[in-house]
């Protein structure tokens, strides 16, 4: 029996993914971007997870991405679907209602890339390369690259990345906006599993809201941008985790959030 395409454990409210084809650097081909949809579908589903943390197997790649064995010879119209299956899952990721970590620990190319950006935070080993490589093979980013890409690093590192094709150093991509976090990789996992289990004890609906007006509001003008805020935030007057939180905060003990 073959080995499953994406990994799943689950820890204290902490749900991990593991990209599982490390003899292909983990390249995300049409059956694994279908396993890892299927994954965040269920994620989002299910109420006992909080956060989320999506890895790559092996210590070389977290993806190292698309895999260009299988794009090779696809028509116009196979490369378009290909494309759309990506982007799909990557917006899936991306407005998934539960924070989701990226724990990059190795190369984050094209497609890896893509995946790494459609998390809410990015945590590099200082050892990781990521990159947009895709114009040396005659192609341009097709799961979001170049649009997400610009929204996090602004157009000059978006042109400079998907232009000439060379990875950089996680260190050059903290310093553009690219990742959240560098740590030295011997300590990528206790760092990551630190964050998500500050993540897993937050006020779960706080959390969506918050991923919302950044979200939904940061693509509005300002004053739209600004109205969906006040209804978010108006919103979570009604719910239990805030009168728990503010109530621990006033009885100076540490909050339990329940997520209603």
């Amino acid at each position: 029996m073959s080995e499953p395409l994406v990994l799943v454990a689950d820890d204290a409210g902490i749900r991990r993914f593991t990209v599982n084809r490390p003899d292909k650097l983990n390249a995300l081909n049409a059956a694994t971007l279908d396993a890892l949809q299927i994954a965040f579908d269920e994620a989002a589903r299910d109420t006992s997870v909080r956060v989320v943390v999506l890895t790559g197997a092996g210590s070389k790649a977290f993806v190292a991405g698309a895999d260009i064995a299988e794009m090779a010879d696809l028509r116009a119209t196979e490369g378009r679907d290909f494309s759309l299956r990506g982007q799909k899952l990557m917006r899936s990721i991306e407005t998934l209602p539960k924070p989701v970590i990226a724990m990059i620990n190795g190369f984050a190319l094209g497609g890896g890339l893509e995946l790494a950006m459609g998390c809410h935070l990015r945590v590099a080993a200082d050892t990781a390369k990521v990159g947009q490589p895709e114009i040396n093979l005659g192609l341009i980013p097709g799961f979001g690259g170049s649009q997400r890409l610009l929204r996090l690093a602004g157009r000059s590192a978006t042109l400079e990345l998907c232009l000439l094709g060379a990875p950089v150093t996680a260190e050059r991509a903290l310093q553009l906006g690219i990742v959240t976090r560098v740590v030295p990789a011997a300590e990528l996992e206790a760092e990551t599993s630190k964050i998500a289990a500050q993540l897993a004890a937050s006020a779960p609906l706080a959390l969506r809201a918050t991923l919302d007006v950044v979200n939904i509001g940061g693509e509005c003008g300002i004053e739209e941008g600004l109205q969906y805020e006040s209804a978010q935030f108006g919103l979570m007057f009604a719910t239990d985790d805030m009168r728990e939180g503010t109530h621990a905060f006033i009885e100076r003990r540490k909050p339990t959030f329940t997520g209603r």
